[in-house]
């Protein structure tokens, strides 16, 4: 339909000539009836051949949209893979865990958001992002949730506050000492420390609530007092603070947040597992 001739056909094709007469005729056959008049070797297409024409180039431009699509999966460069964080795990995990992934996944594009989890599950279900990274399991129905590392809530404390052989040691709520800073109402993980303090029967002096612990760590290392702060931020800090286990043991997973309907592609799974090995290097 191109080129008007079998040898044009041929040469496009890279094939024989025979070759290309072969299949015409297998394909005039299997349709029965003629597409082309023959005259003087050149075709001449029939009213029949131009409505089929019409109808397979659609079909031959969507083949060759799926070529590009599939060269460019191999070859990932045009995948796009979107990454949504609570802030403590956007500061301190991330940027280690997206480091080693880059040097597989030089020309991967990577668009990075934080939110707080509820907004998290928001944009999973909404399809705006792939995966998301958490420290609360949402339970929700339409949202996978896949422990990737696993810590526990530590006490933060600026240099000189405990001897080197108390560093390290399980702390409970009677030994905390001075301001200690909070969380907002709504945060689980300050629940579950404010519980394990009542249920000592302490009553921590609190004045400053925040809403992140990356704030209540940045506090914490102007002076500001101590804080009860999730594994991942505590490590983030090592070397410009002192740091030891919440007593009683209060586990902290970090969960890998994903759409139940949409399994991740390679270049987000190879991403979700290097997180994973960021998480578990940094809590080592």
């Amino acid at each position: 339909m191109q080129v008007g001739t079998i040898s044009g056909a041929a040469q496009v094709l890279h094939i024989s000539q025979p070759a290309v007469t072969k299949v015409l005729q297998h394909c005039e056959l299997q349709l029965g009836m003629p597409l082309f008049e023959r005259v003087r070797g050149k075709l001449y297409p029939k009213p029949e051949a131009h409505r089929l024409f019409a109808e397979t180039e659609k079909l031959h431009h969507e083949l060759q949209g799926i070529r590009r699509l599939a060269a460019s999966l191999k070859s990932r460069t045009v995948e796009t893979i979107r990454l949504v964080a609570t802030p403590t795990i956007a500061v301190s995990v991330l940027p280690q865990a997206m480091s080693a992934w880059r040097r597989a996944f030089a020309d991967t594009r990577c668009e990075l958001a934080t939110h707080h989890t509820s907004e998290i599950i928001n944009t999973l279900r909404l399809g705006e992002a792939d995966l998301g990274l958490s420290l609360q399991d949402p339970r929700h129905p339409g949202i996978l949730a896949e422990p990737i590392a696993q810590g526990v809530m530590t006490v933060i404390a600026p240099p000189g506050s405990w001897s080197a052989a108390a560093e390290g040691a399980p702390l409970s709520a009677a030994g905390l000492k001075g301001e200690l800073i909070g969380y907002t109402d709504n945060d689980p993980l300050g629940a579950q420390v404010e519980a394990a303090c009542e249920a000592q029967g302490i009553a921590p002096s609190v004045h400053t609530v925040v809403q992140t612990y990356q704030i209540a760590r940045s506090l914490v290392e102007a002076g500001g007092g101590m804080a009860v702060v999730d594994p991942f931020t505590a490590a983030s800090g090592r070397g410009r603070l002192q740091s030891r286990p919440w007593s009683p043991a209060i586990p902290i997973p970090l969960y890998l947040l994903t759409p139940a309907h949409a399994p991740l592609s390679h270049g987000a799974r190879q991403l979700a597992d290097s997180i994973a090995a960021a998480a578990r290097s940094l809590l080592e």
